[in-house]
């Protein structure tokens, strides 16, 4: 089985995909990570000297590949839902999770961020905004499931994930740890 997280920037997919991996024991991979180390150079700079489209071009073949992968869980970069091939090969291959913010609760993690691209802009509120209201119906479409992450600690966004797939019939309960352990935190 191969996992996928998807979502906006800064919505916690590597994060909580590198956690989740390890508990399920599947290979973590972060597509921008293997996408940069086939391009030889950062994704900004590649962005700035090929453009958008070039960069969408290797962003497609990468998933391609991993897509066909095993055991995989894979954390896509925001902008994967942009082509269709990506969210067919997605959504045909991998359990696909939809990890969704608000714009606000992005730019509050996200204000002082200056590598992603596309947030490079006099209001990136606005431009959160903007990609929001283009992707998240892509997003939706993709996804097998949705996981709000408006606050959530990164266990608390794992323990929702194995809930899904438990409840999907996709692993064993005894994967999905109980949320409080009341032997392991005595109240006294």
């Amino acid at each position: 089985m191969n996992l996928a997280l998807i979502g906006m920037p800064g919505c916690g997919k590597s994060t909580v995909g590198r956690h989740l991996a390890r508990h399920l024991g599947l290979r973590f991979v972060d597509a921008d990570s293997e996408l940069e180390s086939r391009i030889g150079m950062p994704i900004r700079a590649f962005f700035e000297t090929h453009g958008e489209a070039a960069f969408r071009d290797e962003e497609q073949a990468v998933i391609e590949d991993l897509s066909h992968g095993q055991g995989l869980l894979i954390a896509t970069g925001g902008g994967v839902v942009l082509r269709q091939a990506n969210r067919d090969a997605l959504h045909a291959r991998c359990k696909v999770f939809y990890m969704r913010a608000t714009p606000e609760e992005l730019y509050r993690r996200l204000r002082h961020d200056t590598h992603r691209p596309l947030l490079q802009v006099a209001d990136p509120l606005k431009r959160l905004r903007e990609l929001y209201r283009e992707r998240d119906p892509l997003y939706r479409r993709t996804a097998h499931f949705t996981v709000e992450t408006p606050r959530p600690s990164v266990q608390g966004l794992q323990h929702m994930i194995l809930m899904q797939l438990e409840l999907a019939g996709l692993i064993d309960a005894g994967t999905v740890p109980s949320p409080v352990d009341p032997l392991a935190h005595p109240m006294s």
